[in-house]
């Protein structure tokens, strides 16, 4: 009678036991839970998808941390960062806009297909600074559908001056009407077979005639496109029109 008082005994022992187990961990399991969504609430940010690399700009600095950082200020985007173009495939269906700051060669036909269905699907882009040339010789739909044109040429490294010319379309909210700063001025040319551009601002420069579209919409028939020709380093990434341009920017290709 003993041993079968105490076999029963030790069996509400383990049963109590693992019944406290299950509880306690469970109550783990839905704290740690409910804190992370709290924290990161995915659902209110804009899902950002920044391709860099290539030649001739410091990406990682002004790009994957100085764009990173001002797109992630107070909570307006996720920011993920891609230096390899084939990896696009994998983040683009959870992406709201595709940030192409990359001169780097997008080889991938996949890849290529995947950005333009994106756009035919009424997405949003932003193309930065390096991503607005000719970079692609067998890629001319790119510059053709995407770009609406580009630039083969800029001015040396110097000093412009910037003129908002639609100061209430959305992507120049808080921009001065005037600015000067240092940077590459892009030759930027619409091309006539393209699907046009509205241009928000141009930049020109003292003893020149010549005036180049610097922050510009291109008018695609489905997608959002934003064009930044402004953007070398320190001069344009740092200054606060630069930011709230690309604020802006991302905010209004994710139609938010």
């Amino acid at each position: 009678m003993k041993a079968t008082f105490e076999k029963v005994l030790l069996r509400k022992v383990k049963l109590y036991t693992w019944v406290v187990f299950v509880l306690t961990t469970g109550f783990v399991f839905l704290n740690c839970k409910t804190n992370v969504t709290a924290i990161s609430s995915p659902a209110k940010e804009i899902k950002v998808l920044m391709v860099g690399g290539g030649s001739s700009h410091d990406f990682n600095k002004w790009y994957k941390q100085a764009d990173g950082e001002t797109l992630r200020k107070n909570n307006l985007a996720q920011v993920t960062y891609l230096s390899n173009p084939d990896s696009i495939l994998l983040f683009l269906p959870q992406t709201d806009v595709l940030f192409l700051s990359n001169n780097q060669p997008i080889n991938d036909p996949k890849v290529r297909q995947a950005i333009f269905d994106f756009a035919q699907a009424g997405k949003g882009l932003v193309l930065a600074h390096p991503a607005l040339w000719y970079n692609w010789k067998d890629w001319p739909e790119y510059n053709l559908q995407l770009v609406s044109g580009g630039s083969r040429g800029h001015d040396k490294y110097g000093s412009f001056e910037v003129t908002v010319t639609k100061p209430k379309h959305p992507v120049m909210k808080g921009v001065e009407p005037k600015f000067t700063l240092k940077d590459e001025r892009y030759y930027y040319n619409p091309d006539p077979a393209g699907p046009g551009i509205e241009v928000l601002a141009n930049s020109s420069v003292a003893g020149s005639d010549k005036i180049y579209p610097s922050i510009f919409i291109i008018k695609h028939p489905k997608a959002r496109i934003v064009g930044v020709a402004l953007g070398h380093d320190a001069e344009s990434h740092n200054i606060a029109n630069y930011q709230n341009i690309i604020r802006n920017a991302v905010q209004w290709a994710a139609k938010k």
